[in-house]
């Protein structure tokens, strides 16, 4: 294991006990309000007619739950990941009920995802999920790669990160294939554009 892969376990340990933490504290009124839409600056970014690509967020991320009933709701095409073997590449599916998901199935790492025959699509905007990230753009991400594998591939989508205040860091371990990010949104802040 490389001393850069050792780094970057260890913050993502840290970084996601102190993001489960966070989460867990903050009082259901408030959990229902923040990432309720995207900010102004943000919705500018966002093409007309654009699909966008969001994530499920499991326990402690920044919720996505309020993106999609917002995007869904101006006419966009919501998409969600889809994972089907941990070696396989991520592909996006439509997703079509942001308010009971009845259009999801449980997926191979137990977070739910759209189901097999929903239609493949590829978000020009995609908001996704971070352990930790700089206020110059740079992320970390769970450690499987799909997103910076996804974004290698589909260069023209735009990619917006959403995480909580506490998740920032000074500076973070990069490698070359650690895809930047075109802005950040946390419930108090907007960095970037980059």
């Amino acid at each position: 294991m490389s001393e850069i892969t050792k780094q970057k376990a260890a913050i993502r340990k840290q970084l996601r006990k102190a993001r489960r933490e966070h989460a867990a504290a903050l009082p259901s009124a408030v959990s229902a309000l923040v990432f309720r839409q995207p900010p102004a600056p943000i919705a500018r970014l966002v093409p007309e007619g654009a699909t966008i690509g969001l994530y499920r967020a499991d326990t402690g991320e920044a919720p996505t739950g309020g993106y999609a009933r917002h995007f869904m709701e101006n006419g966009h095409v919501i998409a969600l990941p889809r994972i089907t073997v941990l070696d396989a590449p991520m592909t996006f599916h439509a997703h079509t009920d942001p308010y009971g998901e009845t259009d999801l199935v449980e997926g191979p790492m137990g977070l739910k995802q759209p189901a097999a025959d929903a239609p493949q699509v590829v978000p020009d905007v995609l908001f996704m999920p971070l352990v930790g990230f700089t206020a110059q753009g740079d992320r970390i991400g769970q450690g499987g790669g799909f997103y910076d594998k996804w974004l290698a591939a589909h260069p023209d989508s735009l990619a917006i990160g959403m995480a909580w205040d506490i998740q920032r860091m000074d500076e973070l371990p990069v490698e070359d294939h650690d895809m930047p990010l075109a802005a950040i949104v946390t419930p108090t802040r907007i960095y970037g554009p980059f």
